[in-house]
């Protein structure tokens, strides 16, 4: 009989939860193995991202754009001409690298909700956290910051995402604990009352600019984008990241259900409500600098669970590559569609979203 190391028996005990078993290990078939996947995807999103400097209504040779990239991160003199310098690293890379921060962060978040609901319509936009960021931000931007406060409109969308949040939780629970059925009926509940209060607000300041702001923020945009305004989601989306990561046992024990996450010794209620948390956070930060973009946190995460599979393991680093993709050629698409005028990213990821939603829907009805 084989005989195990002390080294080797430790190791097996680590990889098993306080109740003693160890979480489930979702299986989908047989999948391409992550470690050929992630470098292709991390290679596929440099290239994207080049290109998508590269492109606009003044177009940058590629070889100029990687070039001016090389010459900042070195620290180098530029050897670009002033007016590419400034195209490429003031005003197009930082735009671009939010939206693949953005994309990467709502595909997170979406594989989260989906998981800690068990809701495969969950989405980050479904707790409300959207609808009320966009009510505070329609606020400052039809009567003034004086009206919350001195906010600008990304800290007040922020505030107004917290405010959902902790709304939607309350609302949710039963006998001092949260019900994922009652956390959607909130969400879906109190994201048409924002709106409605929006819609009210954007009534009642008769100034048609402004009305027009509100109406492109709150179908999402990165015009604003710069770099003072990246450091933030960036790292939000990394320590997020980071945290999930630590967490894919606990996440692959709570999609397989309730009973079996406390048969594998996980604390549910209190887990749940962590990740709620976590979750609602990075989005309100991301609805902060980015508006309202829907369906990336909704399909990004089904169409990687046929590729690698349901283990959170290997779905939440590949979601976020994807999603970072998905965002930055969306954008793209806003910015080259009807120039010189601009896109709100929303319209584009509704309609490229929704036919996807409705194959990805019949065709789980049909397996």
């Amino acid at each position: 009989m084989h005989k195990q190391t002390p080294t080797a028996v430790a190791a097996r005990a680590e990889e098993r939860p306080p109740g003693g078993r160890r979480p489930p290990r979702l299986r989908g078939g047989r999948h391409a193995p992550l470690s050929l996947i992630a470098p292709l995807l991390f290679a596929a999103l440099l290239v994207t991202v080049c290109v998508a400097v590269s492109v606009g209504s003044v177009s940058v040779r590629l070889e100029t754009v990687t070039r001016v990239i090389a010459d900042h991160l070195t620290g180098a003199g530029t050897s670009a001409s002033v007016m590419d310098d400034q195209i490429v690293w003031n005003l197009r890379l930082p735009r671009v690298l939010l939206a693949a921060v953005v994309g990467a962060g709502l595909a997170l978040v979406g594989v989260t909700l989906q998981a800690t609901v068990r809701n495969p319509l969950a989405d980050p936009y479904v707790l409300g956290v959207s609808a009320g960021a966009g009510l505070m931000a329609s606020i400052v931007i039809t009567l003034g910051s004086v009206a919350v406060a001195g906010l600008s409109t990304s800290a007040a969308a922020f505030v107004g995402a917290l405010m959902a949040m902790v709304a939607v939780l309350g609302l949710s629970r039963r006998a001092g604990r949260v019900v994922p059925g009652r956390l959607i009926l909130a969400g879906v509940t109190l994201s048409y009352l924002f709106s409605g209060a929006t819609s009210f607000v954007i009534f009642r300041s008769g100034n048609a600019e402004a009305a027009h702001s509100v109406l492109f923020w709150l179908l999402g945009s990165l015009s604003e984008s710069s770099w003072s305004n990246l450091a933030l989601p960036a790292a939000a989306v990394l320590v997020v990241g980071v945290h999930l990561m630590v967490q894919t046992r606990t996440l692959n024990a709570l999609a397989a259900g309730d009973d079996a996450a406390l048969s594998l010794g996980v604390s549910v209620h209190r887990v749940r409500i962590r990740l709620l948390v976590v979750a609602s956070l990075l989005t309100g930060v991301l609805v902060a600098v980015s508006g309202g973009i829907g369906f990336v946190g909704l399909i990004v995460p089904h169409l990687v669970r046929l590729v690698v599979g349901p283990d959170h393991r290997r779905l939440l680093p590949i979601a976020m590559l994807v999603g970072a993709i998905y965002l930055v050629v969306v954008d793209v698409l806003c910015r080259v569609l009807v120039r010189p005028e601009e896109l709100p990213i929303g319209i584009i990821t509704a309609v490229l979203g929704a036919p996807v939603f409705l194959w990805l829907l019949r065709r789980s009805e049909a397996s």
